[in-house]
C-alpha cells in the first residue's frame, strides 16, 4: 500500500479519529475540520500542512502514527515510523527533556509551547517548534497515548 493510500486503513482511521477528538476535548477547537467520515478525515489529516505524530503507551511507547509531513521530515516510511520507539526522534543529549516535556503533557493534557531538535531516520537535525503535544484518551478517558503536531520546522 501507498503511503498516499496509507489512511484506508482501519487502524489508521481509528487512530486519526482518537487524535481528532482528544485534541478537540483538550483544547475546545478543531484539529481539522471533521467530516465525519472516518475515511475522509483519516485523509484529510494525512494529508494536513502540519506534522501529526503520535505514540502508544507501551514502557518504552513506539510512533504509531505519522502523517505525510511527519514522514518527510523523519524521512521514513509509515511501516518503519511505526515500529519506531519514539524517543529515537530525539537525539540522545535532548532525549531527558522531551521526557519530561512528555510527563508534563501527561499531567497537564496538553503542552501549547514546545520546541525543540529533532533527528530523521538519515541522521538529519531539524528544529521543531509550535508545537501541541496531547494526551490520547478515549471516551471513558482512559488514557492510549500522546500526540504532537506543529506546523513550524526549519532544517539545521
Amino acid at each position: 500500500m501507498q503511503s498516499s493510500e496509507i489512511w484506508l486503513r482501519s487502524d489508521v482511521q481509528a487512530q486519526s479519529h482518537l487524535m481528532i477528538q482528544s485534541f478537540k476535548h483538550l483544547l475546545g477547537r478543531d484539529l481539522i475540520s471533521s467530516s465525519g467520515n472516518a475515511t475522509q478525515d483519516a485523509a484529510a489529516l494525512f494529508n494536513a500542512p502540519f506534522a501529526v505524530l503520535s505514540h502508544g503507551i507501551e514502557s518504552d511507547p513506539v510512533l504509531n502514527y505519522g502523517n505525510q509531513i511527519a514522514l518527510d521530515l523523519w524521512e521514513i516510511n509509515f511501516v518503519d515510523f511505526t515500529r519506531m520507539p519514539s524517543r529515537l526522534t530525539a537525539e540522545p543529549m535532548l532525549r531527558d527533556e522531551r521526557q519530561r516535556l512528555m510527563e508534563l503533557a501527561a499531567r497537564k493534557g496538553f503542552i501549547d509551547d514546545y520546541a525543540g531538535v529533532r533527528i530523521s531516520a538519515s541522521g538529519k537535525r531539524f528544529r521543531i517548534s509550535n508545537v501541541i503535544l496531547w494526551s490520547l484518551t478515549n471516551e471513558d478517558g482512559t488514557r492510549l497515548g500522546q500526540a504532537a503536531m506543529f506546523d513550524i520546522w526549519e532544517k539545521i
